[in-house]
């Protein structure tokens, strides 16, 4: 196993990203939807894949119909082109198959692949059960993702066990899995049971602490790639091309992601919220009231890490 041995690194990749997109406000406290569009089509254009109603979308403080109206804005602006969107039913009554399908069948809808958010009402399930829960909400989808969620990030999240995950990888439209425990061992796990068994299968990083995890043959899906999408689709680029460059880029990429998802680790939003401000991308440096606030001193930590990936601010 992992533990016994180096993990190889697999240079000069194709390496597919995606960002979990930042949900922007206006200074009256609406929804800034022509920053959000703008962000999509900035994403898009950068060469990245968007993740909407994600944890960084704030998707546990939307309701239904603010989750759905994402959705709108982003078919608006993605020409086709396909998005990623976070099917959430924490909190929800009613029978979990059927709150699953609904949400799913809305993100197909407008033309996004489901993303599946984990719930409390299945934490203490016995594995099997939660394998036939996948099994079953995903048969007859095209392709579903689905997604392990630290603790630190939300209290619904859930890491599962390495005989889980290769269950999971039995189900055939399951095309891959986020996997957010920050932790680098557990990770370099995953992509050792998905090369065993099935190859084709995705893992994509949720490690915002740990971003070169794509070197070892994780694809990602990250917060931290929402602050700067151009920047992380450089770096893809270098890695692939083998340029030398490629190392000091992600450093500083690092450095905005230890500063950023450092504790109360769901303040990142509002870190990303202050860096994009900063970068004149959105009307305000302010997050979702219910989330967890940064300092007064933040703006002035995230102008650093501006400055080192090379913007002027």
């Amino acid at each position: 196993m992992v533990k016994d041995r180096i993990a190889k690194l697999r240079p000069q990749r194709e390496i597919e990203g995606m960002a979990a997109c930042l949900l922007p406000f206006e200074a009256d406290g609406s929804i800034a939807v022509e920053a959000f569009q703008a962000a999509i089509k900035r994403t898009e254009a950068a060469g990245l894949k968007c993740a909407i109603n994600m944890d960084t979308g704030y998707a546990n403080y939307l309701t239904a119909a603010e989750r759905r109206m994402m959705l709108q804005y982003t078919q608006e602006v993605t020409n086709g082109k396909g998005f990623v969107g976070g099917v959430f039913v924490q909190g929800l009554e009613g029978d979990l198959v059927d709150l699953y399908r609904k949400g799913m069948d809305e993100v197909v809808e407008f033309g996004g692949t489901p993303i599946i958010f984990q719930t409390t009402r299945f934490q203490d399930w016995p594995e099997e059960k939660i394998a036939e829960l996948y099994a079953t909400i995903c048969e007859g989808y095209e392709s579903v993702l689905g997604f392990e969620l630290g603790r630190m990030f939300a209290p619904n999240g859930m890491i599962y066990t390495e005989s889980l995950f290769k269950m999971l990888m039995q189900i055939p439209s399951l095309k891959g899995l986020k996997h957010s425990s920050l932790s680098r061992g557990e990770e370099l796990k995953r992509l050792e049971l998905r090369d065993a068994h099935r190859p084709d299968f995705k893992v994509y990083t949720g490690n915002d602490l740990g971003i070169d995890m794509i070197e070892y043959g994780s694809d990602y899906l990250l917060g931290l790639a929402t602050f700067c999408p151009e920047k992380f689709a450089e770096r893809d680029r270098l890695w692939k091309e083998g340029d030398p460059a490629y190392y000091e880029l992600n450093d500083a990429l690092q450095y905005l992601g230890n500063v950023g998802f450092r504790a109360d680790v769901p303040a990142y939003k509002h870190s990303c919220a202050v860096f994009q401000h900063l970068l004149g991308r959105v009307p305000t440096s302010e997050p979702h009231p219910m989330c967890p606030r940064r300092p007064d001193w933040e703006e002035g930590i995230m102008r650093d890490c501006a400055l080192r990936l090379g913007y002027t601010v």
